[in-house]
C-alpha cells in the first residue's frame, strides 16, 4: 500500500501534458481523466503540464457580488477565468507554474480524504526541501485559496522574498471509486500571480495578504520548472513505481 492510499498500491502512470490553448479544456481534461479511472478505462495517473495563464475560481467566489468585477480583472491581467469543480478559493497559474493531477481509483475514495492532503502536502514540501527551499506545510495568513495543507516557504539568505510565501496549493475532488489530488507549484514569475490575486480578491471583497503570494525561484534563485518537476518525480519514486504512458 501507499502512504496517500492505504487501501492499494497501484504504480502510477505519467502523463506529460502540453498545454491545448483553451485553459478550460485542461483543466477539464483532469475531470475527465478522474471518471476514465473511476471507469476502469485509465491507470492511476500522475498528470503533469504547464498551464497557459489561468484564473480558476472555487465553486464559492461564484456565488460573490464581485465576481463579474473579478471576471473581468482576470482578463485584462492576461489570465483566462475558468471555475475548477474543486473546492477552494481562486488561484492564479501561468507557464511558470507546474499543475500536477494525481488521480487513482478507490474503492471507498473518501476513506483517507484528510490523510491525503497531510502526506501529499509533505512529500511535495520535501521535493522542494531537496531543492535547497526550507519548506513547511501550514496556511500563511491571509494566503491565497488558504488551506490547512498549503505548502509554503521562508525566506533565507539570498532571497528575494522578505516573508514566508505560499509555494503549492492543493485541492482535491472524490467521486465514487476514485480521488482526484490537484496541486499548483508556483516555481518562477510570482509578480503576475501577486499582481491579479490582487485585483481579483479585492474585486470579491475577500482578504488576501500580496506578500504571501510568491514562486520557488524567490526563495532559492535559479530553480527552473525542469527541477521541480524532477524532484516532484523523485519524490513519487522513492514510494512508488513511476512509469511513462
Amino acid at each position: 500500500m501507499t502512504v496517500w492510499n492505504p487501501g492499494a498500491d497501484a504504480p502510477l502512470t505519467l502523463w506529460r501534458a502540453e498545454a491545448s490553448g483553451d485553459p478550460e479544456a485542461d483543466l477539464l481534461a483532469g475531470v475527465d481523466l478522474l471518471r476514465r479511472v473511476r471507469e476502469g478505462a485509465s491507470p492511476a495517473t500522475l498528470r503533469i503540464y504547464r498551464p497557459d495563464p489561468t484564473l480558476a475560481f472555487g465553486q464559492r467566489d461564484v456565488r460573490l457580488a464581485g465576481f463579474d468585477t473579478a471576471v473581468a480583472a482576470a482578463r485584462a491581467a492576461g489570465f483566462a477565468p475558468v471555475v475548477r469543480k474543486a473546492g477552494g478559493r481562486a488561484a492564479a497559474y501561468h507557464r511558470g507554474t507546474l499543475v500536477v493531477d494525481h488521480v487513482e481509483p478507490a474503492g471507498e475514495a473518501m476513506v483517507g480524504h484528510q490523510e491525503r492532503f497531510r502526506v501529499l502536502g509533505e512529500l511535495y514540501a520535501g521535493a522542494l526541501r531537496s531543492l535547497g527551499v526550507d519548506a513547511a506545510v501550514g496556511e500563511l495568513p491571509g494566503e491565497y485559496c488558504p488551506g490547512e495543507f498549503s505548502v509554503h516557504g521562508n525566506p533565507g539568505p539570498g532571497s528575494a522574498a522578505s516573508a514566508p510565501v505560499k509555494l503549492v496549493g492543493t485541492a482535491q475532488r472524490v467521486v465514487a471509486g476514485a480521488w482526484l489530488f490537484a496541486s499548483v507549484f508556483v516555481v518562477r514569475d510570482s509578480a503576475p500571480v501577486r499582481g491579479v490575486l490582487r485585483d481579483v480578491y479585492a474585486a470579491m471583497g475577500l482578504p488576501f495578504e500580496a506578500s504571501t503570494a510568491g514562486a520557488v525561484e524567490d526563495l532559492v534563485p535559479g530553480v527552473a520548472v525542469d527541477d521541480v518537476e524532477g524532484a516532484l518525480l523523485k519524490a513519487y519514486a522513492g514510494l512508488t513505481e513511476v512509469s511513462a504512458a
